[in-house]
């Protein structure tokens, strides 16, 4: 199985016990839960942009997977984290990366797309058109930071995304968290929300919900329905990354299987780990881990 992830490598900075930790970040949690889960004769590509100056942050994980549709720019965005325990992170940024060169030809190669909106500036609608009408598989979307608008002082915060059907309309599966979903459609209920979001032709849209779980809604035969998890009870220890390990495992599974039950599953309890390791070396017991306690 081949997969095309899609979306920006940014550097992480947040405290920790008063102490300035500097950890890579962005579509690097993606791509580690992939690696983690893939079997060995899966093939992971990574389409995102490096810069010289802190490649040696990303280097041990990205070497171990394809640098073709890699690009080099003079920095990457820095984020500064506000980390709370009951309510969404504050995020600040240090320059914002252009969006990303798309090579569109051969996209068929690719059992499933998935873009991971790390930035919200990782692709526009153009680009994201452009590879629906080149490719006739799976595409993921996690909104991210799409729902956070930017202001004068670079710090991001939750907007209406403008024209937000356009995008839905070329997507077969969206993931947002509680906070993502407001920002989708100009409603407050998350049942019309996604009613709405299904009609224009998207096949699932995942919520997830932090320590309580995730909600994976559908359409069959015109009527929403859904599938909930409860989340797993585990002792978090950090919880950046945890909603790119779900997104990552849920699509691999899928991808592979087509059991969205079975994906969802697999993906609360993925996310659940995550969040119990504190060193990236840990990911290395995530497969175990995760299959141990399914099967």
């Amino acid at each position: 199985m081949k997969l095309l992830v899609i979306g920006h490598s940014v550097e992480d900075h947040f405290n920790k016990d008063e102490v300035e930790i500097v950890k890579p970040g962005g579509i690097f949690y993606t791509v580690l839960a992939l690696q983690k889960f893939k079997n060995s004769e899966d093939v992971i590509y990574l389409n995102t942009s490096m810069a010289k100056e802190n490649f040696s942050l990303f280097e041990e994980l990205y070497s171990s997977i394809s640098q073709e549709y890699f690009t080099f720019a003079n920095k990457i965005p820095k984020v500064y984290l506000v980390l709370h325990d009951f309510k969404e992170r504050g995020e600040t940024y240090e320059s914002i990366s252009q969006k990303l060169v798309v090579k569109t030809d051969n996209l068929n190669m690719f059992d499933g797309i998935l873009i991971n909106m790390i930035t919200g500036f990782d692709i526009d609608l153009e680009q994201l058109l452009e590879i629906r009408k080149n490719y006739k598989g799976k595409i993921f979307f996690d909104v991210h930071t799409f729902s956070r608008g930017l202001d004068e002082n670079l710090k991001r915060n939750f907007r209406p995304i403008p024209n937000f059907y356009k995008w839905a309309e070329a997507l077969d599966i969206i993931q947002v968290n509680e906070s993502e979903i407001k920002t989708i459609r100009p409603k407050t209920n998350e049942i019309e929300i996604a009613a709405d979001i299904l009609k224009k032709g998207v096949k699932y849209l995942i919520v997830t919900k932090g320590e309580r779980g995730a909600r994976v809604y559908s359409l069959k035969d015109n009527e929403l329905i859904s599938i909930y998890r409860s989340a797993i009870k585990v002792k978090a220890v950090n919880n950046i990354g945890c909603g790119d390990v779900f997104g990552a495992t849920f699509f691999y599974n899928y991808i592979k299987s087509g059991d969205v039950e079975k994906s969802l599953e697999l993906a609360n309890t993925s996310a659940g780990y995550s969040t119990t390791y504190n060193d990236f070396k840990n990911y290395d017991l995530l497969k175990h881990d995760v299959f141990t306690r399914y099967n």
